[in-house]
Parts: structure tokens; sequence; C-alpha cells
């Protein structure tokens, strides 16, 4: 598991890194954003993996890295929007902003550390695609809660599936670099 710990940490370098120039490119303006609409964004870029994943031809030269890198960084704008609340203009600087997206994935991490040892890194034997549709299973239960006012009657709350989706979308990067590394 040390291995998949040093790997995670260079996935979350390269999103972070995304995340801080686009910060620095357009500020905080993402603070307005609504749940819906953040979980809508990461929904879009899930369905746009699976249709690179099933389309044998492609008319934008693009693969699926960027895509859940987008999924990752939008899931963790939606852990800040679930502890701020959503702002009416942007309200945060870079320093702000890197504070609470640093914080809410050592959380993160820490919840795929304990479920990896459960689960024995199961992962490692999934294809890519699975955990496409892990990730598309976890937004349609987002916004299923959504849809019901955030309550739940024994199902685990938003928060939960945002860090899962943040996971797979982690996984999904590892095993796509070491298959271009193969």
């Amino acid at each position: 598991m040390q291995k998949t710990s040093k790997q995670y940490d260079k996935v979350i370098d390269q999103c972070r890194e995304l995340f801080t120039q686009k910060m620095t490119d357009y500020g905080s303006a993402w603070r307005i954003l609504r749940l819906p609409s953040l979980t809508d964004q990461i929904f879009i870029k899930a369905q746009r993996i699976r249709m690179m994943q099933e389309n044998e031809v492609r008319k934008v030269d693009e693969d699926e890295i960027p895509e859940f890198i987008g999924i990752i960084n939008y899931s963790l704008m939606a852990l800040i929007q679930l502890e701020k609340g959503i702002a009416e203009q942007p309200d945060i600087d870079t320093k702000e902003a890197l504070a609470l997206y640093n914080q809410h994935i050592t959380e993160t991490k820490s919840l795929m550390e304990n479920k990896n040892h459960d689960y024995g890194e199961a992962w490692r034997e999934m294809r890519v695609s699975s955990l496409t549709d892990l990730i598309l299973q976890k937004l349609l239960r987002v916004k299923q809660i959504e849809d019901n006012q955030g309550k739940t009657l024994i199902s685990e709350g938003i928060d939960a599936n945002y860090q899962d989706i943040i996971n797979y979308a982690i996984f999904a990067l590892i095993l796509l670099d070491e298959e271009n590394t193969n």
C-alpha cells in the first residue's frame, strides 16, 4: 500500500497544480456554484469518459486523463461548498482555497487508506471502465440525495459519495499511468 500512497500523492500533485493555475486565472468564481451544478459538471465529465471508452472514433483528439482530473477537482470544490456553503461572489483567495483543498484531500486519502486496507487493493484488478461506471453510479446517487434535499434514510451522505468519486478517479489515473508506462 506504500506504492499506492505514493501514486495517489503524484496524481493529487498534478490535480492541485491545475487547480492552483485555474485559481490564478479565474479566482474563486466557482464559489457561486450550487451543489447540483457541480454534480452536473462532474456527471458531464464522467459521461464523456464513458463515451470515449465506448466510441472507436473520436472527433476530438483527447484522452480520459484531463476528464478524470476535472472530476477530482470539481469533487473537491463540492466538498468545499458543502463545508462553507455557497457564496454570492468569489470570496476566497488562492491560499485559503488551497488550504481547504488540502484539508479535504487529506480526509479523502485517509478514507482511501482505510478502505484499501479492508478491501486489499481490489481496485488494482478492476478495469478503468468499471471505475468510470462506479463514478457514474455515485453521481446518480448524489443527484437523488440532492433531489431529496440532502436527506437519506440509511445511506451515507453526499460528502462520502464525493470522496468515493475522488478515490475512484485517482485509481483510474493510476491504472492509466501504469498502462502507459508498461
